[in-house]
């Protein structure tokens, strides 16, 4: 996503491309092209520096990157010269460790402004040899608006954008790797909306297109609205850049007024967390 910070709009922007060592050099010019077009906010997919199908552990380890680290400095750099900020994916390694997560970086003109580690891991592609994440959800406090990120199977989970709409996001930003199967496509289609329109936040589902190790991607980016309608879309197969502007007052009015006095809803507020409890409950595992 990319704002506007003249008006309480942002300007949003996604790009389906990859980065890696091939594909950096034309992610970084996607981040210029969306700048030049006044998008504040770039968001691009889940660990875009690798790609996601990954057939060995010991694949992992020459592909990971600390945080902060040779890409998060190149994004910096970019950031500053065109005062952007971008959301993008990486394997990053935990220091000198063996640990590698499934993370995306919030990069500004300063260096690293967030990052977090993917916490729901499907037993598929790179996620087969990744941790799962160890941080709690976070929004970060920017100039363009609260804005807060998961990635890919986290969007099943409702508790994950949930907890970031509690603590204040104007907008869930979904970085991810669908691939063309009927599940993917019904969380493309159905899920993004549910998200926006339970939590009442853009959410900004940003995937990727092509093909991979034999698998195809399924595209089809998507912005949506508070309540739910789109904003934005992209192409199943194209390379593309799409954006968006994003009303940061409308995001945070919650309450919903169909007729004064009579129809009137705030999903935030009229919540009754003392009955979901059992959503918390650690199962017995033993």
């Amino acid at each position: 996503p990319l704002f506007s910070s003249r008006r309480r709009h942002t300007r949003s922007a996604s790009s389906s491309r990859g980065l890696g060592d091939v594909y950096k050099r034309q992610a970084l010019n996607c981040c210029r092209e969306a700048a030049e077009k006044g998008a504040r906010v770039v968001i691009v997919p889940e660990l875009t520096l690798t790609g996601y199908n990954v057939d060995d552990h010991a694949e992992i380890p020459p592909l990971a990157e600390s945080v902060p680290g040779p890409a998060t400095i190149e994004i910096q750099k970019i950031c500053r010269d065109l005062d952007i900020l971008v959301l993008f994916g990486l394997i990053e390694q935990d220091g000198n460790g063996s640990e590698f997560y499934n993370s995306v970086a919030l990069i500004d003109a300063a260096g690293v402004a967030g990052i977090y580690r993917k916490i729901h891991l499907p037993y598929l592609g790179g996620d087969r040899f990744l941790t799962p994440g160890n941080r709690p959800f976070s929004v970060c406090e920017t100039r363009y608006g609260r804005l807060g990120w998961i990635i890919c199977y986290d969007g099943s989970f409702p508790e994950c954008a949930r907890v970031l709409a509690l603590q204040g996001a104007d907008m869930v930003a979904l970085c991810t790797n669908w691939p063309d199967d009927p599940d993917s496509a019904c969380s493309r289609e159905y899920v993004s909306r549910a998200r926006a329109v339970e939590n009442h936040v853009y959410y900004l589902a940003v995937n990727r297109v092509g093909q991979e190790r034999g698998v195809r991607f399924l595209g089809r980016s998507l912005f949506v609205d508070c309540d739910g309608s789109t904003l934005a879309e992209g192409s199943p197969d194209r390379e593309e850049i799409i954006y968006a502007d994003i009303d940061l007052d409308r995001a945070r009015d919650r309450r919903i007024v169909f007729e004064e006095g009579k129809y009137e809803m705030d999903r935030m507020k009229q919540r009754r967390p003392e009955y979901y409890r059992a959503i918390c409950e650690v199962p017995d595992t033993g």
